[in-house]
């Protein structure tokens, strides 16, 4: 997508340099945009754990290139065993995005299922670390397209007014390697000409919402509001939502899927105001093992820092973290919650719209039989 007119993806292979891969650094979003360089698996490790990257797509993304840096710093001698040490130490840094552990398992069935020789096996692994990374575009231009069928209806039943759309967290191509899962449709339908406008809810307590999904929007001329995280009830109440999309980190074999928290209550507001509320993700986000999402998907609860210090610009244009709480108060942090399939109107995926579902997913994933 575009930054100041110039197309980036997230992550990339340094061209003068491929012992090394290149990212945005999210978190000095959106006041400064910067990239920064992947050197070794430690730093690929930090830069999972610390959210220098985040999003579904993206961490799958980057767990792909992490272990091609594995693979260069393998010994020959112990090479797989060195691969495989590395695939635990990527997937241990964030516990519910399933691309995380998605990603470095099919690296490692590439890498090591086979007879080369460890130069082969290294010039294997950057070969699938950008297969990962490429697949994983095409998959969102793909859920842009299917995506845009929807917004195109409401359109047309709205007589090309403006189609508002509520979103949650950033499911932009800023969570993925490019054009997004629950942003691709919004680029998408931009494109084709329809009247759009994106009600951004801010997303305490990392922001992501403010700081990545209205900066991006920004970035592609998408017309779109800031809204606290606690207004999109208020909205649906008064008909000024049409229709809800949010991404996701993991989806259950029976439509449940987890997203940054307070999903679950936008999903709630939308089910008590007739609302339709989808959920848009690459195949690479399914678990098939999991059927109840609510009880089965892992939760990440982060440091609780991240409730009681938030940063950001002050008057003098510095950047600061600002402690919103008194000394002595602790705080709670999980990541995400989890909606359960009665909530969600649609999934959307790169292979269609269906419904959230045992017997509809199976129909389009035949594979997920056990």
């Amino acid at each position: 997508m575009l930054v100041n007119g110039k197309h980036y993806r997230t992550i990339w292979l340094n061209p003068s340099d491929d012992k090394a891969v290149s990212i945005i650094d999210q978190t000095k979003l959106p006041h400064s945009f910067e990239t920064i360089d992947l050197r070794s698996v430690e730093d690929f490790r930090r830069a999972i754990k610390d959210m220098w990257i985040r999003g579904a797509g993206l961490i799958g993304a980057t767990a792909g290139y992490g272990m091609y840096i594995a693979a260069l710093e393998a010994g020959d001698e112990n090479f797989d065993v060195d691969i495989k040490k590395a695939g635990e130490i990527l997937t241990a840094t964030r516990p519910t995005a399933k691309n995380l552990s998605w990603a470095v398992e099919r690296q490692i069935k590439k890498i090591c299922d086979n007879d080369f020789s460890p130069a082969q096996k290294r010039e294997t692994a950057k070969t699938e670390a950008e297969a990962i990374a490429n697949e994983d575009a095409e998959f969102c231009r793909k859920i842009g397209e299917n995506g845009l069928e929807i917004i195109r209806e409401i359109s047309k039943k709205k007589n090309g007014e403006t189609v508002n759309i509520l979103t949650h967290c950033n499911a932009g191509w800023l969570a993925f390697t490019d054009y997004g899962s629950a942003l691709s449709p919004v680029y998408a339908a931009k494109a084709a000409g329809i009247n759009i406008h994106v009600w951004v809810d801010e997303t305490r307590p990392r922001n992501q919402g403010a700081s990545l999904t209205a900066w991006e929007l920004g970035q592609q001329n998408v017309s779109h509001h800031l809204i606290a995280d606690n207004c999109g009830g208020h909205l649906m109440q008064h008909g000024l939502v049409d229709m809800a999309i949010v991404g996701a980190d993991r989806v259950s074999l029976g439509g449940d899927a987890a997203n940054k928290i307070g999903t679950y209550l936008k999903a709630l507001a939308a089910k008590d105001n007739d609302v339709p509320f989808f959920v848009a993700f690459p195949s690479s986000t399914f678990d098939f093992e999991i059927f109840n999402g609510v009880k089965e998907i892992p939760i990440e609860e982060r440091a609780s820092e991240e409730v009681r210090v938030m940063s950001g610009k002050n008057k003098r244009g510095e950047i600061c973290d600002v402690q919103i709480c008194p000394d002595s108060t602790p705080a709670k942090n999980w990541g995400f919650d989890v909606t359960p399939a009665r909530l969600i109107t649609k999934l959307i995926t790169e292979r269609g719209v269906f419904e959230p579902n045992k017997a509809a997913i199976l129909k389009i994933y035949p594979e997920a039989k056990r």
